[in-house]
């Protein structure tokens, strides 16, 4: 059985443009949720993505549900696919990231395996997968989920999500949450270059600028 439900409203492209901006890694300073599971890495390096999240259930073998996405997806969707714990077969090839392309889904994000990784570098569409197998899907029609509640990564993904990632992870925030923790992450990354780069050029050493020697020294244990 099929479960299809409307395409969620886009996150304001005001917000995207901004979250764009800020690195995965940066949020992690200071938020500990809604990051994806580490094994789900990025193809390309030097990439990041942000967009709607539009979610896909597709268990086993079935590609049926991944190519009914590419007919409804749009432009600066993030196309966030559920495996359902299957990491032998790939639903998402060469053709599948060529059709998104062409229907301009800003990056593809897969809690299991792909194949043709080749193909899937030269289309340029961003990939985030488990890895790779020559064991690719069929059209079974056995069932699936466009625009459900699903479980990516170890975090629950609802469709008109935001999502950011880049080489070093994938972020699940609510759309109420973009603003404020891209801009603290924004000022963050700037604090950084501006100011803490440049004390290390001028000679201070990295515990003493982050404090950590002060708070080695005040709980040393005795001799």
């Amino acid at each position: 059985m099929f479960r299809v439900r409307p395409l969620p409203p886009q996150v304001d492209p005001a917000l995207l443009d901004l979250l764009v901006k800020a690195e995965p890694a940066t949020i992690g300073h200071f938020r500990h949720t809604g990051f994806m599971d580490p094994a789900i890495r990025a193809l390309r390096q030097d990439v990041r993505i942000a967009g709607t999240a539009v979610t896909i259930q597709a268990a086993g073998p079935d590609s049926t549900i991944v190519h009914y996405a590419l007919g409804q997806v749009r432009p600066g969707d993030i196309m966030v696919i559920d495996r359902c714990g299957d990491h032998k077969h790939a639903i998402t090839g060469g053709a599948v990231i060529y059709a998104a392309r062409k229907a301009g889904v800003a990056g593809v994000i897969i809690d299991g395996v792909a194949t043709d990784f080749g193909e899937l570098r030269e289309y340029g569409v961003p990939v985030w997968c488990r890895g790779t197998t020559p064991i690719t899907g069929k059209m079974l029609g056995l069932g699936g989920g466009f625009c459900i509640p699903v479980s990516c990564g170890g975090v629950a993904v609802n469709p008109g999500d935001a999502i950011v990632a880049d080489e070093n992870g994938v972020l699940v925030l609510p759309v109420q949450d973009v603003e404020a923790a891209a801009s603290r992450a924004i000022a963050m990354q700037k604090e950084e270059r501006e100011v803490t780069l440049k004390r290390i050029d001028a000679g201070e050493k990295m515990p003493d600028i982050s404090g950590a020697t002060q708070i080695v020294q005040s709980k040393l244990a005795p001799d």
